[in-house]
């Protein structure tokens, strides 16, 4: 499901996945297939570590990388979730060829 919410999504961002949900900020977004794919491929790591656990494992990641890089953006690209997302949301075959747990390849020890 979308959802179309302006005020949910934070200010720098443009889209926000809560399973089961997708919010977006502005209705065109409906249309980037690229924008889609990234949050879809959230939802699946979401629901691969049953929801709650993914956003407890998300938020220690960020409180991590904010004390490694000192930087809440850099924090937050390096959450092992966003890398997957990141680097795959142009494929939009992805998911249909996705291993299960593949977000674990992404976390990172060093930098």
């Amino acid at each position: 499901m979308i959802f179309t919410f302006r005020h949910i999504v934070p200010k720098q961002y443009v889209a926000l996945t809560l399973w089961p949900v997708i919010i977006i900020k502005e209705t065109a977004l409906k249309n980037d297939p690229v924008l889609l794919n990234h949050e879809r491929i959230h939802l699946k790591q979401q629901l691969e570590l049953f929801i709650l656990p993914f956003y407890i494992l998300y938020l220690c990641e960020w409180i991590v990388g904010l004390y490694k890089y000192r930087n809440w953006y850099k924090a937050y690209k390096n959450i092992s979730f966003e890398r997957e997302a990141y680097l795959h949301e142009e494929n939009l075959n992805y998911l249909d060829n996705r291993q299960k747990w593949s977000f674990l390849r992404y976390i990172s020890v060093k930098d």
